[in-house]
């Protein structure tokens, strides 16, 4: 096991240059302009080395480990779906970095992807035990819920992808994180896929972050939202409302900015699909911190969440109710703090500072 992750990691690092000169070769560059942060041409398909070195992983594992073998089936025999629809995205990503497709197309592949593991795979969360008593049966919803949490998670990391080095670093911190709370949950096949993963980005990291030489693109960014997403749900869909809350905890990042972005257009009336520089980067960007400063501002953020999701799991339901409740507090004052949807959004720093006690002279 530790000698695959191992070839893993220097399989990415000696594929990412082979990658390289391939995406200059059939045009997958990313042009600069006034949106983003880079100021000259760059190869954008290094999702491609992640994924072919995570399959190295698998395929090498697969035949040998007979223990391996059984734990893959899950009697369910989500591990062929699983490899199929990451190939599905993979596709979707290498498509749009070479021709740029239509957003709608682009969305086509990530359904396609979401339902060979949700239908094929029978990967769903189908009810939850409410932590007061009783039980929220999702029905016919079960399949929708589902899809929705593995093309929101996907995108969401998509959306991070802004600065050399962001959304591998984060996917990275979360999947080091999936892979120890699945050990300690007794899950060996999400442990081992999570850890195989999370080494190949490692490996491809070492020339994206800042100066990059190359972009993960959306090869890159779909899969690894794609496999985080499909691990996560695979991991904790225990039947329990807190095993529900732990993986939106692992994902805090990607999930707050990108609910954020939402907030944003909606108060700024734009459509949602509509890009800007007005994410979490950029508005670090904004407040003077460095480039390299900022990504690594954002790996500790992450880093904090996977802290918290630990914590959470082990808390009692008190415990995870005040965990939750600070993580939400104190989110929503970072975001009004740096202006995450806009200058102007500030109603709980608005309602602390009025909560103020009134100074006796200046009353009269």
């Amino acid at each position: 096991m530790y000698l695959t992750l191992i070839i893993c990691f220097f399989a990415a690092i000696l594929l990412t240059p082979v990658v390289k000169k391939l995406a200059f070769i059939i045009g997958a560059t990313d042009q600069p302009n006034q949106r983003k942060v880079h100021q000259k041409i760059m190869p954008r398909l290094g999702g491609l080395a992640i994924y072919i070195s995570f399959l190295i992983g698998v395929f090498i594992l697969q035949p040998n480990d007979t223990y391996l073998i059984s734990v893959l089936n899950l009697d369910g025999s989500i591990h062929l779906p699983i490899l199929i629809g990451s190939l599905i995205i993979i596709l979707t990503g290498a498509f749009d970095d070479v021709k740029e497709i239509s957003p709608r197309i682009k969305l086509l592949g990530q359904i396609a992807a979401a339902l060979v593991v949700v239908v094929v795979g029978d990967l769903r969360v189908e009810f939850i035990n409410l932590p007061f008593g009783g039980q929220l049966d999702f029905g016919y919803f079960s399949i929708p819920i589902t899809m929705v949490w593995i093309i929101g998670i996907t995108n969401a990391i998509n959306l991070i992808d802004g600065l050399d080095g962001l959304a591998a670093g984060v996917s990275t911190i979360a999947l080091f994180t999936i892979a120890g709370m699945a050990y300690t949950m007794g899950n060996p096949y999400v442990m081992i896929m999570a850890l195989i993963l999370a080494v190949s980005t490692l490996g491809f990291l070492l020339y994206n972050f800042h100066p990059a030489k190359i972009f993960m693109g959306d090869t890159g960014a779909l899969f690894l939202g794609y496999m985080i997403a499909v691990l996560s749900l695979l991991g904790f869909k225990g039947v329990t409302f807190v095993s529900l809350i732990i993986p939106v905890i692992i994902l805090g990042v990607p999930i707050s900015d990108t609910l954020f972005a939402i907030v944003r257009r909606l108060v700024n009336k734009q459509p949602l699909s509509a890009p800007d520089k007005s994410h979490l980067h950029h508005c670090l960007l904004r407040l003077g911190y460095s480039h390299r400063q900022t990504v690594v501002l954002i790996y500790a953020m992450s880093g904090i969440f996977g802290l918290a999701a630990f914590i959470f799991s082990q808390a009692t339901l008190w415990g995870s109710t005040v965990i939750i409740l600070t993580i939400l507090i104190a989110v929503e004052l970072f975001v009004e703090k740096i202006g995450l949807v806009g200058e102007d959004y500030r109603p709980l720093l608005n309602f602390i500072k009025g909560l103020k006690p009134i100074n006796v002279k200046d009353k009269a």
